[in-house]
């Protein structure tokens, strides 16, 4: 019955038509139906308070659920392929704005209309990722929030030799979906030859590659592990933790949610925050802005997450200069 239905969505995307952009400021008094795609699931969204935050920041701005919008949400379960055929369903409901998350979930609403507004809670680079001709002005149907992971990879990787100076070998997981990938692992590995140290590019597109990767961790004893920023990776933040703890690797991931869910040590932008700024930029487009004219935001601070009871159990004694410049310590 569900792949019925996710064939028969399939075949409905490319050819749906959209409301014009002009139409949004027209109509006061109206329910607003936004739609929300995802490639995680719905209990990652509400876990790590991304559905709060989004609510919160619509609030804000005197757009009440229920009262005021009704949200539509789609999510891939950390299958990427399903993206384009649940955007295609957002636009069958007729949706007047999508929010996405992630940059594999904006393509997929991009493909799906030219027309629609769609605000970006996160993505690596709306320039490179071909979402807007430049951040001040996006010239198209799409704004919102970078995610800023381009300009923390480098202090991942230092930030984990920092924590344990003594690693040789460092795994990166990629996602095969995320087309900022290749990039940032680029990156690592310049920092990495630098330093004197090998890098391992370990791609998973499921919770059983994630469980592969580990085991080629142990296999080549791998011994220091950096997740990238992926929808996906968030998801099973919790698989990460656990087989990095089992295994008795220290890690890295780019968010919060990462430490939070027992793994070692996070750097990178509030995701949350995000989301409750994704308000603002809905609030604007209600009110008649284009998207095109609405420029793109970047994180203007990034927070290290620190988890002292996973790095002690790895026998990892935080140091002082660490410490120092956490923003959180997790006990």
């Amino acid at each position: 019955m569900m792949n019925t239905r996710r064939k028969l969505i399939s075949t409905l995307g490319a050819c749906a038509l959209a409301s014009p952009l002009t139409l949004l400021a027209q109509q006061p008094g109206k329910v607003w139906r936004i739609g929300y795609l995802d490639v995680g699931s719905r209990q990652s969204m509400v876990e790590t308070g991304r559905a709060e935050a989004l609510i919160a920041g619509l609030r804000e701005r005197g757009h009440i659920e229920g009262r005021h919008f009704v949200l539509e949400g789609r999510y891939a379960d950390g299958n990427a392929k399903l993206l384009d055929a649940l955007a295609a369903e957002l636009i069958q409901q007729r949706v007047d704005l999508i929010v996405t998350l992630g940059t594999p979930a904006s393509h997929a609403a991009q493909v799906a209309t030219a027309t629609i507004p769609i605000v970006v809670a996160t993505t690596a680079d709306p320039v490179v990722d071909g979402f807007a001709d430049s951040l001040a002005r996006p010239g198209r149907n799409i704004t919102g929030m970078s995610s800023g992971v381009e300009d923390t990879i480098d202090k991942l990787f230092e930030l984990l030799l920092l924590a344990a100076p003594k690693l040789s070998r460092i795994a990166v997981f990629t996602s095969p979906s995320n087309t900022t990938h290749p990039k940032l692992l680029t990156r690592i590995q310049a920092a990495a030859r630098k330093a004197g140290k090998q890098v391992s590019a370990l791609s998973a597109g499921t919770p059983e590659d994630i469980g592969r990767g580990f085991k080629t961790v142990t296999r080549e004893r791998i011994d220091g592990v950096i997740i990238l920023a992926d929808s996906f990776f968030t998801v099973q933040r919790k698989q990460f933790a656990e087989l990095a703890l089992r295994q008795r690797i220290p890690s890295i991931g780019p968010f919060s949610y990462y430490p939070e869910a027992g793994g070692m040590m996070s750097y990178g932008a509030d995701i949350n925050d995000n989301f409750r700024r994704v308000g603002l930029f809905v609030d604007k487009i209600f009110k008649g802005a284009k998207p095109g004219d609405i420029p793109f935001e970047q994180p203007t601070r990034y927070y290290l997450t620190l988890n002292r009871k996973t790095a002690n159990a790895l026998g990892i004694k935080l140091n002082n200069e660490l410490l120092a410049r956490a923003d959180k310590v997790i006990e």
